[in-house]
Order: structure tokens, then sequence, then C-alpha cells
């Protein structure tokens, strides 16, 4: 069986910022082990999404895609993404969404509910190590994603990408298992 949730973080370490991704998803991980909540989750790393992707969201109720992005309000941005043929926030030549538009192409169906957590990135110099801004920003990022996995119910994280925004920008701290 298929865990339930999966997440999927792009990026390349090497790139500076581009790293994102990579750091959380290693932190994510680290976190989850703790609370032995390995088997709910399946984490997956990589480069750049390929087509190939959207077969690793059959069966799932909920796709995470964790990136940097340029020019992306800091210190991140949460929302729901939607099956799409259009060109994305980030610097992968394959989007998320299309990752979605896949899915329904090769599947016939409508994908699990999807999210973006896009982390705001400087600097994406090859040879470069994270910013201090970022460096800044993952701790966030990952204060947030613990309040996602805390509650991964598709009505949870709809609630969240809504309204959670605002608190997103205010930096108000809540809950995390709201």
């Amino acid at each position: 069986m298929r865990a339930p949730l999966v997440v999927f973080a792009v990026g390349n370490p090497s790139r500076g910022d581009d790293a994102l991704g990579p750091i959380l998803l290693a932190r994510l991980a680290a976190w989850l082990a703790e609370r032995d909540f390995e088997n709910d989750f399946e984490l997956i790393e990589d480069f750049q999404l390929n087509i190939e992707h959207a077969l690793d969201l059959q069966g799932r109720e909920l796709a995470l895609f964790i990136d940097a992005g340029q020019e992306t309000p800091a210190p991140f941005v949460f929302k729901r993404i939607s099956a799409s043929t259009a060109i994305a926030h980030t610097t992968h030549a394959l989007p998320p969404e299309a990752v979605l538009q896949v899915y329904c192409q090769t599947e016939g169906h409508a994908p699990p509910p999807a999210y973006v957590l896009c982390v705001c990135g400087e600097c994406f110099d090859l040879g470069e190590g994270l910013s201090p801004a970022a460096q800044s920003r993952v701790a966030e990022a990952m204060a947030w994603l613990e309040r996602l996995i805390g509650a991964p119910d598709p009505a949870a994280w709809a609630a969240l990408a809504t309204q959670g925004q605002a608190e997103i920008a205010n930096k108000t701290p809540r809950n995390p298992l709201l």
C-alpha cells in the first residue's frame, strides 16, 4: 500500500538557494522519523520534476511540492494548485501544475489535492551556499511543514491555503495543530 501523502522536494543543492527544497525535505524526514510517521508519507527528492512524477501521485490523498522560487513573496507561499500547462513560478522546466496535467491525461481523472510550498530564494548561483535570508526562511518553512503534517487532511490544508497566506505574510504564529 502506498503512503497517503507524497511530498516532492525539488532543487539542486549546488545552486545556492535552490537547495531549499532538499534541505526542507531532509529536515522533514528527520521530524517524521522522531514521531514514527514515516509510513504515512512518501518523500521524493529530485533536481527537477519530470513527467514520470505523475506516476507517484497514484493512490494518494494529498500531494505537496516544496521548492525555492525567484520573486516569491517572503518568507514563502503555500497554495493549492491545479492541473495546467501554463508556466509556473519555479526555476524548473516542468512545474508541479504540469505534473498534475500529465496525471490527468494518463489516468483519466483528477489528481489528488495538491499544494505548493514555495520558499523565497534570492541567490541561485552554481557553487553558492544558502543566502542568509534563505537560511532564516528554512526555520519558518519547517514550522509550516510541521503544521501541515500535523493535520494531513485535505479539508485542513484547503483552509490553511485560503486563510494561511495572510498569516504567513503577517508572520503570526498559531497553534500548529489547527
